[in-house]
This record gives structure tokens, C-alpha cells and sequence, in this order.
């Protein structure tokens, strides 16, 4: 295990700006449902997992907290009869860890179940673990109170607490993490971060109940990445400031751009395999292209495939004496492309096989030591890392945006030199936009969805639930009107039944798995019905910096807002229906003409297939088809 570094002033008080000041005073408003303290909970239908016909090997691996109900938090005004209304609040002890990315608003978390836990019993102890999970582990602890609190509120970064290897995963690991909290005599812990950290919350959660530890699990959706996303989750603390400010210096490069009118800027976006962040700041600043993994992986681009595609939209450009632009590309595009991907699935595992980084070049089969010769040597160097925990490349470290603005300039000079294109000489300029937005101040929307968030996290405590997800809902409207509740984590969970390479290991691993951005969705479609004007008309815009008061502080990620995604909501209202029109849990005459549809599909499609390596990616759309079959039901129900 990694040693914590106990010398950190981890929780010190911080010196602030006259603007941090201003902003650790601001107030995060509460929903109705959390205010008073009272709990109101009522209990809805057992939530299973979206992926069907993963479900019983979900419910296999987790048959302790599989199946559980939905929960959802009530206002003292609802008038729900068979609600649970929970007026004691005995002394507890409550651990709370950060085990994910830095993403701003994960400070919020914590003041708001700090100030939820003092305000139903002011006896109650709330642990902060320091050093991120390695501090779990080790026991090396400090108490939250409202002066460690002071300089943290509405502040960016992790640092009150830190971060470190964000797993919690080897059986040596659980182990540890359970003597901690048997030690501490812990009733709940609470772990911050994203898909990785919340499938591990949930392994946990598991592994306590099985042993009869009486600690409760509860994860929250922190991660600047966006990808957390499913029928419970609309979006993850962090997403909005960092789209925000990577907007602001999009739009500066931008308007750079069409001052000299000689640059083409590549730029390179954090945010993993998924593209939400690249689609969230294209559609905030208007660049002249974005190219997003998903679209690239669902086309099967090829590196030269891209390269053609930017190379003909400056010669457009050019044609209407234009030899500026921008470019956004996410930083996960390089797992997209399939022969790279390929081939770094290759690398991976000659790492895997104990291949010393300095023979693995000599050890690549023949085609993709073709490749591997073809790239840039820094490109080649960076491909050779070493991958991370979850068997996916150092993203971060990928220069993708200087390969294809390489690759570019290579393919435009071989058109001017052939006659083929007339204009003026290609020129790039590449920037990585990753790190400088982690720390940010977090915007006003995460500054209150954290906080939020961090009170019901109480709620699950009060209400014994383990293995749970703290939600809010309808979050495109004001706080006062968002859905607070509570979803197990299993029902978020998919099976993998399909992959390449090394990853293979993961087939039939229940997991919260990222979501990608939908190519079918409000969002998306909006991208493509404005993208021939972004890539011609230079509309750029400029939302400016991060906006704390006035109208521009209201403002929430457009993909956010365009979308129609509070499930909770509907499920709320479909229950709330006469029961002889709809029963409490999805029609069964729903189900039947769904999971119809799917038994034909997988038949047809095992007759069909002429190989069986087939079946397992067509069961993937089957179960697809399922789900959108599924909602259309709902909506004509």
C-alpha cells in the first residue's frame, strides 16, 4: 500500500482571496424535502438493473443489497400516506473519504453532511480520512468541524482532506477499510467520486453486509468527467464548473484565432473515454469542429479517416479565405480510433506478460509494428506507458491533438504540393486543457447540488440504507424544486459480455460502467443541426469567466437543460397514478412485449450468426433495444 504523506497540512486553515471570502459566505439553498429535521422517506419499487439480461449475474455477485427499493425524500407538506417519518436522531459516526479526481464542489459534499449530522444530533462525529483511500486504510483521520469547515466552503480542490490511489478493490483493501471503520465504530461511510469509486462503494457495501459489519456504504456522484449518467443520475458534481471554465478559455483561443486568422488551435479536453465535456463546451463556444469519440468509434473512423475529414474542412476554409479555426478533441478519442486502440490494447498486454517497456516495441505482432513505426516517436513514447488501474491508457498523457495536427500538416502540404489545394500554409498551435480547471472555484449549480447531496447522504444514514447512491432530480429547475432520494447501486450496474484484448478479464463483472454521450440524444442532436454553420461561420461564443451573481450564475450545462432525464420524477408520478390504472412497478404487460421483443432478437440473431464471437456485442444491442423499447412503452402507457 502507498504510504500517506502525514506531514500534509491536510485540513489547515486556508489564506483566502477577497473573492474566496465572498464565496465561502454564499448559503446553498435546501428542497423542501431536506429541510426540518424530520426524515420522510418513502419507500418505491425494488430497483433492478437497467441491463436485463445482466441482472442475475448482478443479483448473483450482490445478494445482499440487490433488489432493494428506491427511496425517495419527502417535504413535511406531501401527503403520502405509507411514508416513513424517522423523528429520533441517535449519536452517530460518520466516515466520509474522498476517492476520486479532484472535481470542484467535493468540499461541498462534506459541509453539507456535516451540517446535516449537527443539525439532527450536535453529539454526532463526522471522520474525515486523509490521504484519500490510502488514509482509509490506514487509519489516519481528523475530525470535521465547522472551523476546519471555515476556509473549505465553496472551495475548489480536495485538499482539506486529499486523494490518492482511488480504489478500494484487492481483498487486502476491503479487509483494511473494514477494520477502520470496526475501529472507528463507524454507522456509515461515505465515498466521493465517480463510476470506478461508486463500483467499488458498492463491493463494499456488499461485503459488510455479508460479514454483518454494521457500517453502511453510501456513494456520491462526484467526477469532473460527466460520465456518470443512468436513469438515477443526471449529472456529477464537478461537470458544470469544469465545462465553464474550460468554455471561458475556449472562447479566448477562439476569438485569438480570428483576430490573427493564421492558426489552426487543437485543443485537447479532459474527461476520459466519454466525450461530455468536448459535446458541453462545444456547444458553449461554437468551435469550428468537435470530434467526438463516441461518433469516431461508431463510424469505425480510422486515424487517416480523421485526418481526411479536418484536411478537407480547411480546404473549405480556405476556399472562402479562411485559414483559422479550432478543433476540440476529448482526450479519451485515442481509445476510440480502432487501430489504435488495438494496438494499445497489444501494448497493455505485454505489460501484463512482465515485457519490459524498452523490448515491448520488438514484442508487437507484425501489423501493429507497422503502425507503431508509422507514429511520431512522441506519440510512441506515450503510447508505452504503463496503463492505470482500470487497464484504460494515461489519457492524460496522450498528445492526441499534436498527432493529428501533425498529421494534418503532412497531408495539406502534400495537397499544395500536388496542386490539389492553393492556399496559404497550414499552421497549428495545440493546447491541453486538463489540469488548470480541476482546482477551479466551483460554480453556483455545484456548489448547491454538492451541498445537497451531502444532506441526503444523512438521509440514507437515518434511514439504515446500504449500498446506496445519494440523487437529486429535476435539476435543470430551481433547488426548490429538485427530487432528492436514493438508488442502490446495483441498479446501475451493467455486464460487460464483450471486449478485446487485456480488458477481456472484465467479462462478466458487474460494474457502474461509464456512460457515453448519446449519439441519439437532445444534446447531440443539437451539435449536428449547428455544426455546418460552426464549421463555416465563425459564430463563436463567449460565455466569459465563471459567474457567481447575476444572471449568468444561474446558467447549467446545456446538455444538461436540453435533456428530459428526471426518471425519478416519472417513476414518482406513475406511482402516484390510480392503481387500478397502473400498478406500483412497471406494467407486466410491458415487460412481456419488451423481453418478447428481446427473445426474438437474441434468436434470430443466434440462427443468423455464423460465429459465436458475435453473439456476446449482439446480445449488448439487444439489450439496448430493450430499454428503448422499454421507454417507448412507458410513453405510450
Amino acid at each position: 500500500m502507498g504510504s500517506v504523506a502525514m506531514d500534509s497540512d491536510y485540513g489547515a486553515p486556508r489564506e483566502l482571496s477577497a473573492l474566496q471570502k465572498a464565496r465561502a459566505l454564499y448559503q446553498p439553498d435546501l428542497p423542501p424535502c431536506l429541510q426540518g429535521t424530520a426524515v420522510r422517506v418513502e419507500y418505491g419499487d425494488t430497483a433492478t438493473a437497467a441491463d436485463v439480461a445482466g441482472a442475475h449475474v448482478i443479483s448473483q455477485a450482490f445478494p445482499h443489497t440487490y433488489g432493494q427499493p428506491l427511496a425517495h425524500f419527502l417535504s413535511k407538506t406531501a401527503n403520502v400516506p405509507d411514508a416513513t417519518i424517522i423523528t429520533e436522531h441517535p449519536v452517530v459516526r460518520v466516515g466520509i473519504v474522498f476517492s476520486g479526481r479532484q472535481s470542484p464542489g467535493g468540499h461541498n459534499v462534506i459541509w453539507g453532511l456535516y451540517d446535516a449530522i449537527k443539525a439532527h444530533n450536535s453529539n454526532s462525529k463526522f471522520i474525515g480520512f486523509l490521504g484519500g483511500t490510502d488514509g482509509l486504510f490506514a487509519q489516519k483521520t481528523m475530525e470535521i468541524t465547522e472551523e476546519a469547515l471555515s476556509s473549505y466552503k465553496n472551495q475548489g480542490g480536495y485538499d482539506m482532506l486529499g486523494r490518492t490511489r482511488d480504489q478500494i478493490r484487492t481483498t487486502e483493501q476491503v479487509k483494511a477499510a473494514m477494520a477502520t471503520c470496526q475501529a472507528l465504530k463507524l454507522d456509515a461511510l461515505v465515498i466521493i467520486g465517480g463510476v470506478t469509486s461508486n463500483t467499488d462503494a458498492a463491493q463494499l457495501a456488499e461485503t459488510f453486509a455479508e460479514l454483518k459489519c454494521p457500517t453502511k456504504v453510501v456513494g456520491v456522484p462526484v467526477t469532473l468527467n460527466g460520465d456518470l449518467r443512468n436513469q438515477f443520475v443526471e449529472t456529477t458534481v464537478g461537470f458544470d464548473t469544469i465545462c465553464k471554465v474550460n468554455s471561458q478559455l475556449i472562447s479566448n483561443v477562439c476569438t485569438d484565432a480570428l483576430s490573427a486568422e493564421k492558426y489552426y488551435y487543437f485543443i485537447r479536453l479532459m474527461g476520459r473515454k466519454s466525450s461530455h465535456v468536448a459535446l458541453e463546451c462545444a456547444l458553449q463556444t461554437h468551435p469550428n469542429m468537435v470530434i467526438l469519440g463516441e461518433e469516431v468509434s461508431m463510424s469505425k473512423l480510422t486515424i487517416f479517416d480523421i485526418t481526411k475529414q479536418i484536411c478537407d474542412a480547411v480546404q473549405a476554409r480556405a476556399e472562402k479565405d479562411k485559414y483559422h479555426g479550432v478543433v476540440l478533441i476529448p482526450e479519451g478519442l485515442v481509445e476510440s480510433i480502432p487501430e489504435l486502440y488495438a494496438l494499445l490494447q497489444e501494448i497493455h498486454g505485454l505489460h501484463n506478460k512482465g515485457v519490459s517497456v524498452e523490448n515491448i516495441s520488438s514484442s508487437l505482432s507484425p501489423w501493429a509494428s507497422a503502425l507503431f513505426e508509422f507514429l511520431p516517436p512522441f506519440i510512441r513514447k506515450q503510447l508505452l506507458l504503463h496503463p492505470e488501474s482500470d487497464d484504460s491508457a494515461q489519457l492524460s498523457q496522450i498528445e492526441t491533438e499534436k498527432l493529428l495536427a501533425q498529421l494534418v500538416e503532412i497531408e495539406m502540404n502534400k495537397r499544395l504540393k500536388e496542386g490539389t489545394y492553393k492556399g496559404n500554409k497550414f499552421n497549428a498551435i495545440c493546447h491541453f486543457f486538463g489540469y488548470q480547471a480541476r482546482g477551479a472555484l466551483p460554480s453556483k449549480f455545484d456548489c448547491d447540488y454538492a451541498y445537497v447531496l451531502g444532506h441526503v447522504c444523512y438521509h440514507i444514514l437515518a434511514a439504515g440504507l446500504n449500498g446506496y447512491m445519494a440523487t437529486v432530480t429535476n435539476l435543470k429547475s430551481p433547488v426548490n424544486k429538485w427530487k432528492c432520494g436514493a438508488a442502490p447501486i446495483t441498479s446501475m450496474m451493467t455486464v460487460k459480455r464483450w471486449s478485446r484484448g487485456p480488458a477481456a478479464s472484465q467479462i462478466g463483472k458487474p460494474a457502474v460502467h461509464m456512460a457515453s454521450v448519446d449519439l441519439k440524444g437532445k444534446a447531440y442532436e443539437l451539435l449536428r443541426q449547428n455544426s455546418s454553420s460552426f464549421l463555416m461561420e465563425d459564430i463563436y461564443r463567449n460565455p466569459g469567466p465563471l459567474q457567481f451573481e447575476g444572471s449568468g450564475a444561474e446558467t447549467k450545462p446545456i446538455s444538461l437543460c436540453v435533456e428530459d432525464q428526471d426518471y425519478m420524477g416519472r417513476i414518482k408520478q406513475l406511482q402516484e397514478q390510480p392503481s387500478e390504472h397502473h400498478a406500483k412497478t412497471v406494467p407486466s404487460e410491458c415487460w412481456s412485449r419488451v423481453l418478447g421483443l428481446r427473445h426474438i432478437l437474441v434468436v434470430c440473431i443466434i440462427c443468423l450468426s455464423e460465429t459465436t464471437v458475435l453473439i456476446g456485442p449482439l446480445l449488448n444491442i439487444c439489450c439496448v433495444l430493450g430499454v428503448f423499447s422499454s421507454r417507448r412503452i412507458l410513453e405510450q402507457e
